[in-house]
């Protein structure tokens, strides 16, 4: 069976882990690197196989099938359609636009062209999520962190859009119901967008999900805690683990850690990906799932530039503690 050939577009810091594992890929080759920086694009191109370097996304065509796009946001939109209307399947990074109206330009670009779209919800492909999802029957409850120490990278992005939309989109995926209620605040700490935020999501089920987000932590923390009918989950993303407490006949309760494979969410998700191409298959984030998720993290972001207003206004009255 022949390599899929692989370019990259965009070969910035998260960009230089997708070329790696396309690198490192059995069923695929690195066919090209695209960056705005061509000695960037040589570099990463040198570190893996040597393949060839432009600074415009349009020179692969005919290089290429397939694409992982790792470029700013901003230019999701421009730079996947073309990719798509010239005939290349593609993986483009999360999220997978500015807006919707650009999200829809992508899905339908891909529809009339009949291509892969999947977007790179790297979360979905960590194996304590799949765990996870073999065992979330009835969610009622979910308590979320995910806490990152600053780093300059991604500011292009509030922490919701940056961040917290990896766990949107995974209780979009498991929450019964659609969701009815956002409520939510951030402030803008160290940059000039949204660096902590809190939400709570209410879907029709009565399903309830408190999700926190912070760049400006001084610790690494990344956990998910599911409650349903006689049972809690605790779900730990960078240890890939799961356990699960459970409340039996006689009030018993049992401890168990859930089954999982482990393996690099990044190099899953590639697989997933080189499936769907292989196969022509819908992939298991596609273009309208990554939609739905975007569309809440921006209804999100509409409600906490409300609360920042409210905040705005207490502050301008001089309100001050009372203690």
């Amino acid at each position: 069976m022949s390599k899929v050939q692989v370019a990259l577009v965009g070969a910035g810091q998260f960009g230089r882990n997708h070329a790696r594992v396309i690198h490192q890929s059995d069923e695929a080759e690195l066919a090209a690197v695209v960056d705005v920086d061509l000695a960037r694009a040589k570099e990463v191109a040198a570190e893996h196989g040597g393949c060839p370097a432009f600074t415009e996304a349009s020179r692969i065509v005919g290089l290429a099938g397939a694409a992982v796009v790792a470029v700013p946001t901003t230019a999701h939109a421009s730079t996947g359609c073309a990719l798509l209307e010239a005939g290349i399947d593609l993986l483009i990074e999360k999220p997978m636009a500015a807006d919707l109206a650009e999200a829809d330009r992508l899905i339908a670009a891909a529809d009339a062209a009949g291509r892969i779209l999947q977007v790179g919800h790297l979360e979905r492909f960590n194996p304590a999520v799949i765990a996870l999802e073999a065992h979330a029957a009835m969610p009622l409850f979910f308590e979320i962190h995910r806490m990152n120490l600053f780093s300059p990278r991604s500011l292009d992005v509030d922490v919701v859009l940056d961040l917290m939309i990896h766990d949107i989109d995974i209780v979009l995926a498991l929450a019964p119901g659609e969701l009815e209620e956002i409520r939510a605040a951030g402030i803008k700490i160290l940059s000039e967008k949204v660096d902590i935020a809190n939400v709570r999501l209410q879907f029709t089920s009565g399903c309830v999900a408190n999700l926190t987000a912070s760049r400006v932590s001084t610790e690494r923390v990344r956990k998910l805690r599911l409650f349903q009918p006689h049972q809690y989950i605790s779900l730990d993303y960078g240890k890939q683990e799961a356990v699960s407490f459970s409340v039996g006949a006689g009030r018993q309760i049992s401890f168990s850690r859930l089954p999982s494979s482990a393996g690099e969410p990044l190099g899953l998700q590639f697989a997933a990906f080189l499936a769907s191409v292989r196969e022509r298959t819908v992939p298991k984030v596609d273009g309208v799932r990554a939609r739905r998720t975007l569309q809440a993290a921006l209804a999100i972001l509409v409600n906490i530039e409300e609360h920042g207003r409210i905040v705005a206004r207490s502050l301008a009255e001089g309100w001050k503690p009372t203690m």
